[in-house]
C-alpha cells in the first residue's frame, strides 16, 4: 500500500501574482503615508526654527529700546539684522495708549527686505523716563 502524501502535486509552493500586486500596493501605500509624514514634519521644524530666531530678533530690537533710556517717538523705524547666517527685517511701531507715562511698541520681524509679511511680532509697553535728581 502506498501511503497518500500531503503534498500533492497540483498543490501550490508560492503566492500567486494577484496575491503580490496587493502585497506591492500595501507597502507603496505605507511608504506614501510614511514619506508624507517626515515631509510634513520637516516643513515644520523650519517654521519653528524661523520663528524661534524671528523671536529673538524682536527680544534684541526691545532690549536695545530699554537700554536707550529715551522716550520712545510716536512713528515707524524700520532695520535689518543679521542673525543664524540670515539677515533678519524689523519694523518698529510705537502708539500712544490711554495712559500718558505708557507707550505700545510693536516690533513685527521677517525675511523679505519689503517689509510685506512678517514671520512674528512682539508688543511691549515701555514706561516714560523719569527726570533725574529728584
Amino acid at each position: 500500500m502506498k501511503r497518500a502524501s500531503s503534498h500533492s502535486p497540483n498543490s501550490q509552493k508560492g503566492m500567486t501574482l494577484l496575491e503580490v500586486m496587493v502585497a506591492l500596493l500595501i507597502f507603496a501605500l505605507t511608504g506614501t503615508a510614511i514619506l508624507k509624514a517626515a515631509g510634513d514634519h520637516l516643513n515644520n521644524v523650519g517654521q519653528i526654527e524661523a520663528v524661534t530666531f524671528a523671536s529673538y530678533v524682536a527680544s534684541n530690537r526691545l532690549n536695545q529700546l530699554q537700554l536707550d533710556d529715551t522716550w520712545p517717538p510716536k512713528n515707524n523705524l524700520k532695520g535689518s539684522m543679521e542673525m543664524a547666517d540670515r539677515t533678519w527685517y524689523w519694523q518698529q511701531t510705537v502708539t500712544k495708549t490711554n495712559d500718558n507715562d505708557l507707550r505700545s511698541v510693536s516690533i513685527s520681524v521677517g525675511l523679505d527686505s519689503d517689509y510685506s509679511g512678517s514671520v512674528t511680532s512682539v508688543t511691549t509697553f515701555v514706561a516714560k523716563p523719569t527726570s533725574a535728581g529728584i
